[in-house]
């Protein structure tokens, strides 16, 4: 079979859907791809030429409502499926589900593939003004999208309860829920945890809908007893409506509250150089950084939140704190650096748990068998 894969990002592919084009591939399937801005980044040209899978660079405008722009991102899709012949669609993230499967409809792709990784800006938040506009459309665009999917993932029960309590779905689409991504336990492997002075570390966009402000406020109450704990934050800037500005971002620095090192291409040497992985996000599909930290055999702090809450067992191989709560925050911040046991024995869960559940081979076998697309 062919099968087109498409997503926001063109290093998603090889950050996140290497293992799984990989092992389409030798399942025997053929696989193209679709991403925007692809001539522009030479590492995921590179990675799709060493790995002989043919791409298309898509205009797609990842952020913002612009009706027109859209429309032609989806008639360009269904001009791909149509002429490439695909056989089964695979969309992730909110515009390519959403034009993606409509656009293979239409085409008459016959398996049309929905990959809910989060619900993302416009439905994390109060929803007012600009946002609950973004929202209602995002409601109206899946409700009709998904109704032409023949097969819906979702990382995490949460977003499933809240798409059917919408009416987005329709009762007979066979539906699976996954355990995110998944992650590389061979080379995301286990690290010994430093000896030297206590580091949190933060992976994320730099968005506020992360819990970035409140990684900063907690670390301003914890710096006032102890100066020398450090705290960073690895990611880059973005263009969604909820990003942070960087001149924030570099008033922190100049504060000496946190250390930003901007996005990097290999995260594993801040989570080997780190206590804690910290992430006090709002709501996610599964966090991928959280499963890289836990692979590492990283303890973990993040939010009761949707998709949070499934990667730690509250007291087990971390802690799960309120969302926005900055006090409780950093509460549980110092319940590692009073008892530096924890840091042994959580971390040593996280990985355990790492292995058990979210291992990406074990991930992809499950997408891959409930496509029906075993080996051909």
């Amino acid at each position: 079979m062919k099968l087109l894969i498409c997503g926001s990002y063109a290093s998603s592919l090889w950050r996140f859907r290497a293992d799984l084009l990989k092992s389409l591939i030798l399942a025997g399937h053929e696989v193209v791809v679709a991403v925007p801005c692809l001539s522009s980044d030479s590492k995921t040209l590179t990675w799709l030429q060493q790995n002989q899978i043919r791409a298309f660079e898509i205009k797609l405008e990842r952020t913002g409502i612009n009706p027109i722009s859209d429309l032609k991102s989806c008639y360009q899709l269904y001009r791909i499926v149509k002429r490439e012949k695909v056989d089964v669609f695979i969309g992730y993230t909110i515009k390519p589900v959403i034009w993606g499967v409509l656009a293979s409809w239409l085409a008459f792709v016959p398996k049309r593939v929905a990959l809910i990784t989060g619900l993302g800006y416009a439905f994390t938040g109060n929803a007012s003004g600009k946002r609950a506009v973004i929202q209602n459309l995002a409601k109206a665009l899946y409700k009709f999208s998904l109704r032409k999917a023949t097969q819906v993932f979702f990382q995490n029960r949460d977003d499933l309860r809240d798409f059917r309590k919408l009416g987005l779905l329709k009762k007979s689409t066979p539906i699976k829920i996954i355990n995110g991504s998944g992650v590389d336990t061979d080379y995301f492997s286990l690290s010994e945890v430093p000896s030297t002075n206590f580091r949190f570390l933060l992976i994320a966009r730099m968005l506020g809908d992360k819990g970035i402000r409140e990684f900063v406020a907690a670390a301003r109450l914890i710096k006032q007893t102890h100066p020398n704990c450090g705290f960073h934050l690895v990611g880059g800037l973005d263009d969604n409506p909820n990003a942070l500005k960087e001149d924030e971002i570099l008033q922190w620095e100049a504060d000496g509250i946190v250390t930003w090192h901007g996005n990097v291409d290999d995260v594993r040497p801040f989570i080997a150089r780190s206590h804690v992985y910290v992430l006090p996000s709002y709501r996610e599909g599964t966090p991928r950084s959280v499963l890289e930290a836990m692979s590492m055999g990283r303890a973990v702090i993040t939010t009761d939140a949707p998709g949070c809450r499934e990667t730690v067992n509250d007291g087990d191989n971390g802690f799960l704190v309120p969302v926005a709560s900055i006090d409780e925050l950093a509460n549980t911040m110092m319940k590692f650096i009073s008892d530096n046991s924890l840091l042994t024995v959580m971390g040593a869960r996280s990985r355990a748990i790492a292995v058990e559940k979210y291992d990406v081979h074990k991930v992809n076998a499950e997408i891959i068998k409930f496509l029906g697309l075993e080996n051909s």
